[in-house]
């Protein structure tokens, strides 16, 4: 019976893992994310409605892609955004893994953060940035 119980228990934990990687991120860490986030401070912001080299990402999760009024998005991004994308959590976990893979010819340079975790903790920071 203990066999059973422990072979249940890890294909339980195989496919709750599996299903957090299928939808996107799950949990994060916010001060992690923060952290993390200076890697991408040097282009944006995430705390104010102010744009720089890239547009800002305040309330960026949820948003359409492309979607900042007031900054000129390259071609690449505005044709990716054009059928009505938004930047959920599962798309916005892909696209800072790579970026110019996602969407070729985006002018942005960031080769992408390596670490799910890492990801996980910006999408954190990005979604408790939304309201400020």
């Amino acid at each position: 019976m203990r066999v059973t119980s422990v072979f249940f228990f890890s294909i339980c934990l195989s496919m709750a893992a599996g299903a957090a990687t299928a939808g996107g991120p799950v949990g994060g860490d916010i001060a992690a994310g923060e952290r993390v986030f200076r890697k991408c401070g040097t282009c944006h912001t995430a705390t104010a409605p102010e744009n720089r080299v890239g547009p800002s990402l305040q309330g960026v999760v949820g948003r359409p892609v492309a979607h900042v009024e007031s900054y000129s998005y390259s071609d690449a991004m505005r044709a990716f955004g054009s059928d009505g994308k938004a930047w959920d959590e599962a798309r916005l976990a892909t696209y800072l893994l790579a970026p110019r893979a996602m969407v070729p010819g985006t002018r942005m340079s960031f080769a992408g953060l390596k670490s799910d975790r890492d990801i996980t903790d910006v999408i954190a920071y990005l979604k408790s940035t939304a309201a400020q």
